[in-house]
């Protein structure tokens, strides 16, 4: 199996809101400790090792054409070539992986983002040469897929992926065509690359003076930090600061956001699928009712988002909410701070429920240096779990800013971390690479056992007020938030696919008429200024094609995973172990199946509705006792 887009696919997540972008201190690189930096040498020694490694590769990549033509002759000679295609991907995994993370610790170095975009060139040619693989397996039948396991044992592990190929016929091509398509990989990358530059290193971003004569940086992390300041005026100043910077680029960032689009309309129209979002969810044999029914779901319970968005309102004592108040803290006097150490002894406490091996995982993540913890100069903003490879251990980029937030984005990666690591030890290589579709269950069930951790060893009102509230704003952005990138996602597929254009201005208007639905503007819950109509400007995630609404899908399942373990149900761990370890052994919605979750039921959406009205029903109590 030659699994060129699992070796380029390195980002689990980019964390919801970017909420461990930022360190209150940014510092130098050198003077962090080093157990607090990833070791990158457990997959290259050094440059010059993942040199010789690259030319290695390039080396054996002409000797997949000998299979040209042969594939079908006999089940050895499958074997051979499948195992062949395994061998290869994880390599170029190991090599992107070390480059990309390499590139990442300080994206202004120019050496890395070379090598990133030379072993990417490099996939993309080996792709090319390949393109034969799949045209040749769709002419088999079931039957004699069937035939060949049973004379080649070796090939049960790539049963799914031939059942895959056979079940999506009617979208594969020629093999003239698939080398087309191929080829224009070296292009596809573009928008995204281009976005990632320029917002990380090179856009201008502001500076904002506070009312306390404080000069404040507002780029990515600062805004992600300072939008959270208790005094209102200074948040004005940090969002009409921020957002005035971000719309003088919206049509820069706009033809990028459009190019990116039309980059999926493209790839989805070769393919012979109806729609993007169709080409997008086959992929994993996902239905795109999924992704409709969560949408109308969200829309049909903006009477419950709204209540929680009027219950800040009443925490922050304000008589009209506005956009800038969604990320003040709402309770005063309450400002909880955690060093990394402490961080993870509270993350050990609370996962002491999933048993000693999650635990010993956990310490092995913490004392082998899987970790990179704090923002350097240059170092990518936002946090996320990379495989590192399939032979080697998951690794994770954070910028711890000691805040609980961040407590929860360390529990957060952790998860995916171990559903890697569980994956690949319990399946072979070609069965290991789960679908994002469910990745983000393993990292949203970390957090919802933090979540129940931290509020049982916490009885002070105003505590648990700002645990409670924590615990909402997770709701608000995986569930709320995403499901409202998942519709704008979906709106500027639809208008590309209709043959309209995308300029900055009109992404600015059908982001704005989505933002001011789910926050009811018009209902007068929530107040948004105009200039903030271009936070679309600012999200990565919508190049990441169709990527987001799996954060909400991914919350409702974890929360009824989560449950279940919490109330010590009878072989709740073993089966949250059991998925952890599954990889893409079966389809994602089958996964889940096995553990007991139906994503194509109301159910686990149902029960994520029902635990958010009882924290509020909460908090509501207590305010009442506090006569607020």
């Amino acid at each position: 199996m030659i699994k060129i887009t699992g070796a380029l696919m390195i980002i689990l997540t980019y964390h919801v809101m970017f909420s461990s972008a930022v360190l209150s201190q940014t510092r130098e690189r050198e003077s962090v400790p080093e157990k607090y930096t990833w070791r990158l040498e457990d997959i290259f020694t050094d440059d010059q090792s993942w040199e010789q490694a690259k030319t290695d590769l390039v080396s054996k990549m002409d000797r997949i054409t000998s299979y040209r033509g042969r594939l079908t002759s006999s089940a050895a000679t499958l074997l051979e070539c499948l195992q062949f295609g395994s061998d290869l991907s994880m390599e170029f995994t190991r090599l992107f992986n070390y480059a990309s993370m390499k590139s990442d610790q300080d994206t202004r170095n120019s050496t890395y983002q070379a090598m990133k975009q030379e072993i990417s060139q490099i996939a993309t040619d080996f792709a090319a040469k390949a393109a034969f693989l799949e045209p040749e397996l769709v002419k088999m039948t079931k039957k004699q897929v069937d035939q060949f396991v049973t004379q080649e044992p070796g090939l049960e592990h790539y049963r799914l992926y031939l059942d895959d190929i056979l079940r999506r016929k009617a979208h594969k091509l020629s093999e003239k065509e698939e080398k087309i398509l191929a080829q224009a990989g070296m292009m596809a990358q573009a928008p995204y690359n281009i976005f990632s530059i320029f917002t990380n290193a090179e856009l201008p971003y502001p500076e904002a003076t506070l009312t306390d004569g404080q000069v404040v940086k507002l780029d990515q992390a600062g805004y992600s930090r300072f939008r959270r300041l208790p005094n209102r005026e200074d948040r004005i100043i940090v969002f009409n600061t921020f957002w005035d910077a971000m719309n003088k680029f919206r049509n820069t960032i706009g033809a990028e956001l459009f190019a990116e689009m039309k980059k999926d309309v493209f790839y989805a129209r070769c393919r012979n699928y109806d729609s993007s979002l169709q080409a997008a969810l086959d992929v994993n044999n996902i239905p795109v009712a999924v992704y409709h029914t969560l949408i109308k779901n969200v829309n049909d319970n903006l009477d419950t988002f709204h209540r929680y968005l009027k219950l800040r309102q009443r925490m922050l004592g304000v008589d009209t909410l506005k956009y800038y108040d969604l990320y003040a803290p709402v309770v005063k006097g309450v400002d909880l701070e955690y060093d990394i150490d402490q961080a993870w002894d509270i993350v050990l406490k609370a996962m002491a429920p999933m048993g000693k091996e999650y635990e010993d995982v956990l310490k092995r993540a913490r004392e082998e240096r899987w970790i990179d913890v704090y923002p350097t100069p240059g170092k990518r903003s936002g946090a996320y779990s990379n495989d590192g490879g399939y032979d080697i251990h998951p690794y994770m980029l954070l910028n711890y800013n000691g805040k609980y937030s961040d407590v929860s984005t360390l529990a957060h990666e952790l998860g995916h971390s171990l559903h890697t690591y569980f994956s690949n030890k319990n399946q072979p290589y070609p069965l290991a690479d789960y679908s994002i579709f469910v990745a983000e269950v393993a990292s949203t069930f970390n957090e919802a056992l933090l979540t129940h951790y931290i509020l049982n060893t916490i009885k002070d009102d105003d505590a648990r007020l700002s645990l409670l509230m924590e615990y909402l704003d997770g709701i608000k952005g995986t569930v709320f938030r995403q499901t409202q990138f998942a519709e704008f996602e979906l709106a500027i597929h639809d208008a590309v696919e209709k043959g309209q254009a995308l300029t900055g201005d009109n992404l600015t208007t059908i982001y704005g008429d989505i933002l001011k639905k789910y926050y009811g503007q018009d209902k007068g819950v929530c107040d948004i200024d105009d200039n903030i109509l271009v936070e679309w400007t600012y999200i990565p995630h919508f190049y990441y094609d169709y990527y987001v609404y799996q954060y909400a899908t991914s919350f409702t399942a974890s929360t009824a995973l989560a449950q279940r373990v919490i109330d010590g149900k009878k072989g709740a761990v073993r089966n949250m172990i059991e998925f952890l370890s599954a990889g893409g052994s079966d389809y994602p919605i089958d996964v889940l199946k096995k553990a007991g979750i139906d994503m194509t039921s109301p159910k686990p959406f149902r029960l994520t509705m029902e635990a958010m009205n009882n924290t509020m029903d909460e908090i509501e109590r207590i305010l009442d006792r506090k006569g607020l």
